[in-house]
């Protein structure tokens, strides 16, 4: 069935609308591509600060971790006083 045909079983009114239904499919599907690749560009950042801040919070200490106290000081604690 060609266009011709459809407009002449079904009326101007409907091929219209198909028209019009088609045409916001198209606009909806070029609207959602810039999204769809915000979204990628999104996911692979946040993998990268993902990986980045498990490597800086799992390394070891590269120096003291107190630079209050030198390295060997012996920690005392008080025990509080029960009353």
């Amino acid at each position: 069935m060609n266009v011709f045909e459809v407009l002449e079983r079904k009326g101007t009114l409907v091929l219209l609308g198909f028209l019009a239904a088609l045409l916001g499919f198209v606009v909806l599907h070029l609207i959602r591509i810039p999204l769809v690749l915000l979204a990628a560009i999104l996911a692979g950042v946040m993998a990268r600060l993902n990986t980045s801040l498990q490597r800086l919070a799992t390394e070891p200490a590269r120096g003291p971790v107190n630079q209050f106290f030198p390295p060997n000081f012996p920690v005392t604690r008080k025990e509080p006083a029960h009353a």
